[in-house]
C-alpha cells in the first residue's frame, strides 16, 4: 500500500479545495486511508483508486460538518452539504501545489510547517514526525493540532512564489541529511519524503529554475549518504569517503536537472547550490575537485543570499584555493554574528584550519568548545576523534564534512 501515501496530497487537496475545513479533511482523510488499508487487500483495489478515497473521505467529512453546523445550529450550512463528493463530480486536478503552500503558510512557525507539510502533504503519522524530530508523540500532535486549527480559514490557491514551499522542504531534507541531534548521522526516511515532495512539486512546475535547481541538489547530496558512515555509525568527512559508493544514478540524474536549469533559468541560490554539489560529484578525489570553481560559486551564492553558512563552506573552499590563513580571515566576521557564533560547525571549521595552518593547540581548543556545543552524537564522535588524533600525531591532516 506504498502507493497510498503518494495519494494522499491528491485526497486532501480536493476536499480542502472543495469544503475548507483542513482540520476535519484531514482527519477525514486519514479515515478513507485506513478504510482501503483494511478493504483493498481482500477486495482489490479499484479502478480509479484516487475517487475512491476521495469519496470515501468526502462522506465521513460531510457527516463530520452536519455534526458540527448542527451543534452550532448553522441550518443553512448543513444544507449546501447534503450531496457529498462522488467519483462522476470529482474533478481531475492535483492540488499538491495549492496544499504545500497551505502547510507553509506565513502564519505559522517554521517548525509547525515542517510537521504540517509531512503530516498532510507526505503522509506521514505522527508518532513517525515525532520520532524523527526526537519529540514525544504528543508534544508533535499538538504543535500539528494548532497548526490546522491556525490554517483553517486560510485561502486555498496556488502560490505566486513558491520560495516558502522551497525553503520547507530544503529544511526537511537537510534534517535528514545531517540530523541535528541524536544517535545518528542522517535520517534516510526524511531525505527520502523531502525528494518525493519536491519530485511532486517539480511535475507541477517543471520550468521552475529553483524547484529544478533543489531536487537536483538533493539528488546529488543523497547520492553521498551510504558514504557518509561507517558500520558502527561514525560520520566519515568528504575526503574519507569511498566514492565508489556514491549512487551514480542519482549523480546522473542531478547533474543533468542541474545542467538544464541552469541554461534555461535566471540563476537562484539552490541552482548554484547544486552546482557545487555537482562538482564534488564528478571529481574521482579531494584533490581532483576543481577547488577554484567552487570558491566562486560561493561567492556567488553569497551574493544571492545572507546565510552564515554560505560563508562557512566558502572558507573552507578558499583555504584549498589561497591557504588555510584566507580561509580563517573570512571566518572572522563571523564571530559577531548571532545566528552562528555559537554553532559547532564555526568552531568546527576554524579548528580544521587552524589544524591545516599547524597552530595544533588552537586547533584542540576550537575541537573541544565544537565538542561541548554539538547535540548530535555522531558529530561528537568524530570531533573526540579528531582531537585524540591530533594530540597523539600533531600533523594528522584531514578534511571536515559539507
Amino acid at each position: 500500500m506504498d502507493g497510498l501515501r503518494e495519494l494522499t496530497p491528491l485526497v486532501l487537496g480536493a476536499l480542502v479545495r472543495r469544503y475548507g475545513h483542513f482540520d476535519l479533511a484531514e482527519d477525514a482523510v486519514q479515515e478513507a486511508l485506513l478504510a482501503a488499508a483494511t478493504q483493498w487487500p481482500g477486495e482489490g483495489v479499484p479502478d480509479n483508486p484516487r475517487a475512491w478515497l476521495i469519496t470515501v473521505a468526502s462522506r465521513r467529512l460531510t457527516d463530520l460538518l452536519r455534526r458540527e453546523e448542527a451543534r452550532k445550529r448553522r441550518e443553512a450550512t448543513v444544507a449546501a452539504l447534503e450531496e457529498p463528493l462522488v467519483p462522476e463530480a470529482i474533478p481531475d486536478e492535483d492540488d499538491t501545489l495549492e496544499l504545500l503552500a497551505l502547510c507553509c503558510h506565513p502564519s505559522l512557525t517554521e517548525a509547525s510547517q515542517v510537521a504540517l507539510t509531512l503530516r498532510a502533504v507526505g503522509g506521514l503519522s505522527t508518532a513517525e514526525i515525532a520520532r524523527a524530530f526526537l519529540v514525544p508523540e504528543a508534544t508533535m500532535a499538538q504543535r500539528i493540532s494548532r497548526a490546522k486549527q491556525r490554517v483553517r480559514g486560510a485561502a486555498f490557491v496556488a502560490p505566486e512564489d513558491v520560495g516558502p514551499v522551497l525553503g520547507v522542504l530544503y529544511l526537511i531534507f537537510t534534517e535528514g541529511h545531517t540530523a541535528s541531534s541524536g544517535d545518528h548521522v542522517s535520517r534516510g526516511d526524511l531525505t527520502a519524503e523531502a525528494i518525493r515532495l519536491t519530485r511532486v512539486l517539480h511535475g507541477r512546475l517543471p520550468q521552475d529554475g529553483e524547484v529544478a535547481g533543489l531536487l537536483a541538489l538533493m539528488l546529488l547530496t543523497e547520492a553521498r549518504r551510504v558514504a557518509r558512515t561507517r558500520e558502527d555509525g561514525a560520520l566519515v568527512p568528504l575526503a574519507e569517503q569511498n566514492r565508489l559508493l556514491w549512487d551514480r544514478s542519482l549523480i546522473a540524474e542531478g547533474t543533468a536537472l542541474i545542467t538544464q536549469s541552469l541554461q534555461d533559468n535566471v540563476i537562484g541560490p539552490y541552482q548554484v547550490q547544486a552546482a557545487i554539489a555537482a562538482v564534488h560529484a564528478e571529481a574521482p578525489g579531494t584533490e581532483d575537485t576543481d577547488w577554484p570553481q567552487i570558491a566562486v560559486l560561493y561567492g556567488l551564492l553569497g551574493d544571492l543570499t545572507d546565510n552564515p553558512m554560505i560563508t562557512l563552506n566558502r572558507a573552507v573552499a578558499v583555504a584549498m584555493v589561497d591557504g588555510p590563513r584566507a580561509g580563517l580571515e573570512l571566518l572572522a566576521p563571523l564571530d559577531s554574528d548571532q545566528r552562528i557564533a555559537r554553532h559547532h560547525r564555526l568552531s568546527a571549521v576554524r579548528g580544521h584550519l587552524l589544524e591545516q595552518a599547524g597552530e595544533h593547540e588552537a586547533a584542540l581548543a576550537c575541537y573541544r568548545r565544537a565538542a561541548e556545543l554539538t547535540e548530535s552524537e555522531p558529530e561528537r564522535r568524530y570531533l573526540d576523534d579528531r582531537i585524540a588524533r591530533i594530540s597523539a600525531a600533531p600533523t594528522a591532516r584531514s578534511l571536515p564534512d559539507r
